[in-house]
């Protein structure tokens, strides 16, 4: 009695893990195969290439250029374009306050066709001190291309 037992229980986990995997590699494939979270995603990554290669203004160019563009820092907000990028330049003036910059991204949340919500966290490795903490960014789709409208990063 004692090995059927067994054998029902391990059968009945290996379908259970089965019906797992394939939930999880439906939502993983269907995650991949979206055209606009693959452009978001690019786009985090190539900002976070150009701030490793010491390059605010390549950094910047997953914003929005615009005077209604939103920043959130420790500072309170910002407004506009250049507000921003003024803000970064003051704050990071050299490659020992730059650092190496990593991120996490912990949620992505398509709020319609025109907006996506991320939730991530970022990190510094820095000779000036390692810092690190949580982001939250607005993308609006404009034109046919994804930007950060709004960015609260603390």
């Amino acid at each position: 009695m004692q090995s059927f037992a067994k054998t029902m229980y391990f059968g009945t986990m290996k379908k259970l893990l089965f019906c797992l995997c394939c939930i999880f590699s439906m939502h993983f494939a269907s995650a991949q195969a979206d055209p606009d979270v693959a452009a978001i995603r690019k786009l985090l990554f190539a900002q976070v290439i150009e701030w490793n290669n010491g390059s605010i203004d390549g950094y910047m160019k997953g914003y929005w250029e615009n005077d209604s563009l939103l920043f959130i820092g420790s500072k309170g907000p910002r407004y506009g374009y250049r507000n921003t990028l003024k803000r970064y330049k003051e704050a990071y003036p050299d490659a020992a306050h730059m650092g190496h910059l990593k991120t996490s991204i912990t949620s992505m949340e398509r709020l319609s066709e025109e907006y996506y919500f991320i939730v991530g966290k970022w990190a510094l490795n820095r000779s000036a001190g390692n810092v690190d903490g949580s982001f939250t960014l607005l993308f609006r789709k404009i034109k046919g291309k994804w930007v950060i409208i709004c960015d609260h990063s603390s």
